[in-house]
């Protein structure tokens, strides 16, 4: 759009390089410049003249953005971010599995932990066989600590499934 400026920013307001994942932030005639009477929520999602959208996204080396995740989505396990959008495509390549949703919960050793919530395409998976699937295509920090089964999962209007409410 024009007179429209849009940058990848890390949780300091850093600008970062092409294929960098962080927040996709804007600024331009068209953005909303705060919200009504709630001077610290819009403190809070502005970084100088730069809107934080909440999305996390990469700008590639050609210049085009790609959304990765939502950032209250993200997971952090012992300091590490993980994007559940990484683990469900994961998942969701076992031939048991139907569909997948992942978020975060809360854990005492790891601050959180990765939790799916799957619907079996085969009655015999086990968590066992999924969480073996998922350490030969993860990083460690990123295999599912808990894994709830279930006949569906919630779905927005669209069929998209609503992680905020897995639980």
């Amino acid at each position: 759009m024009p007179y429209t400026d849009v940058r990848i920013l890390d949780e300091n307001g850093n600008g970062l390089g092409p294929g960098e994942v962080g927040e996709i932030s804007i600024k331009g005639p068209q953005v909303m410049q705060g919200y009504w009477n709630k001077a610290e929520e819009t403190e809070n999602c502005f970084e100088g003249e730069y809107f934080r959208t909440g999305d996390l996204g990469l700008m590639d080396e050609d210049g085009f953005f790609k959304i990765v995740d939502r950032k209250k989505e993200m997971i952090l396990v012992s300091g590490f971010n993980v994007y559940p959008n990484d683990v469900e495509k994961v998942i969701v390549e076992h031939a048991k599995v139907l569909e997948v949703g992942v978020r975060g919960c809360k854990d005492e050793k790891t601050t959180e932990a990765v939790m799916a919530f799957v619907v079996k395409k085969d009655d015999s998976l086990t968590e066992d066989e999924l969480r073996a699937f998922c350490r030969e295509r993860l990083t460690n920090y990123k295999v599912p600590k808990h894994v709830v089964f279930r006949d569906e999962l919630p779905k927005s209007n669209v069929g998209k499934i609503l992680r905020r409410k897995l639980v």
